[in-house]
């Protein structure tokens, strides 16, 4: 049985802080196996019928159509006659169906050549904007929308990783986090190596554990050395990102909420800034002050020689409630002093997000069934609205309609 930290003459002892991490550590591995064994894997869902094909973007019959034929990929038939597809499936209905269509229309959205690595980071540095959320399932979003996605975690606390069936405590080794790919020295590895793929097919992950915590230690000392090449720091995640960029469409990463090394390479790599906001008062007054400090870094990178040119920075306003006053008012703020770099969509407070997140799932793996149907389709009609703006902000960057 787990014993209590002990307090000694009212106040308490430095080991009681090892304490409350080994009780807390125990109760989630406690918690965690009781949820998933620990030799399980995570699945994804099959998906209906109505489902893949509005996915896809075509009515159910054409399925029925290709399915009746024998045409591409066949779903599974259940004694009752129901039509499911896995994720890989569709995916190979889009390339299918691209490939027979007569009018051209191409189903898979990737990038052609000429069109960039479209680069996304997540950012702002108060803890509880939005960001793992955000990221997530925006991540899942444009897979299902038919990009290929890479996904880093960025953050050592590593939520990320744990959405998508990751124990970074177990399974995540030394080197296997982007730190391997950042360090400095002879174990630097290439980021390919730590490129794993999910069970969400088409999207790949590199993990996150503490282990990133070294590459905020190590830097200044790299910098102290004065070696040219390591005072670059910034540019290693763009540097590393350009030898696997043939394989996606877009990057998305879930920076750390807080404005070190980590992240300001985050900035440097990205060709987009996505930047969470909830809103609240404290938390505008806090963006104020990450803006400020990102202006000033991004001006000694710009001044160190690295070139910053972004497509588009955005404000996403997070866990809203839009029959709150107060929070209604913030968002006219918002809108009033940024215009058109505030979406138009906004991520819903939804109780369906954190009941998924229970279970660490995204309302993209869970169905309807799971809750209430009102309540799951409000908030995936949020999703959907905010991950489709981001969409055409990425399309737009390829000068694309």
């Amino acid at each position: 049985m787990l014993q209590r930290p002990i307090h000694v003459g009212g106040a308490t002892s430095g080991e009681v802080i090892d304490e409350y991490a080994s009780i807390l550590r125990e109760k989630l591995r406690t918690l965690s196996e009781a949820l998933f064994s620990p030799d399980s894997v995570k699945t994804l869902r099959r998906f209906t019928s109505g489902e893949a094909a509005r996915i896809i973007g075509v009515t159910d019959n054409r399925l029925r159509q290709l399915s009746l034929a024998g045409d591409g990929p066949l779903p599974e038939v259940s004694p009752t006659g129901r039509r499911s597809y896995t994720l890989a499936d569709i995916h190979g209905l889009r390339a299918h169906m691209t490939e027979i269509s007569r009018t051209g229309r191409a189903y898979k959205p990737w990038r052609t050549e000429g069109e960039h690595l479209q680069v996304v980071s997540v950012v702002n540095f108060k803890g509880g904007s939005g960001k793992t959320t955000t990221a997530a399932h925006l991540a899942q979003s444009l897979v299902l929308r038919g990009y290929r996605v890479l996904a880093i975690d960025l953050d050592p606390q590593a939520s990320l990783s744990v959405l998508h069936g990751v124990q970074p405590e177990i399974e995540v080794g030394p080197n296997e986090t982007l730190y391997g790919a950042l360090r400095y020295g002879p174990e630097r590895r290439p980021i390919d190596e730590i490129i794993r793929p999910t069970y969400f097919t088409g999207l790949d992950l590199i993990p996150a554990n503490l282990e990133l915590m070294e590459f905020e230690h190590e830097t200044p000392k790299a910098l102290n050395r004065r070696d040219d090449r390591d005072q670059l720091f910034f540019e290693r995640l763009s540097q590393a990102l350009q030898t696997v960029e043939h394989r996606y469409d877009v990057v998305v990463i879930d920076c750390p909420p807080q404005l070190g090394f980590l992240t300001l390479a985050a900035l440097y790599a990205a060709t987009s800034l996505l930047i969470t906001v909830h809103p609240q008062m404290l938390d505008i007054a806090s963006m104020s002050q990450f803006l400020t400090m990102t202006g000033d870094l991004l001006s000694v990178v710009r001044e160190a020689g690295g070139e910053i040119q972004f497509d588009a920075v955005r404000f996403l306003v997070t866990r809203y409630e839009p029959q709150d006053t107060p929070q209604t008012r913030v968002v006219t703020l918002l809108r009033h002093l940024f215009g058109e770099a505030v979406l138009n969509a906004t991520m819903l407070k939804s109780s369906a997000v954190s009941d998924a997140g229970l279970s660490k799932q995204t309302l993209y793996e869970i169905g309807r069934e799971t809750m209430t149907r009102s309540t799951y389709d409000r908030a995936v009609e949020s999703l959907e609205a905010v991950n489709g703006e981001i969409e055409v902000m990425i399309r737009h960057a390829w000068g694309r309609a």
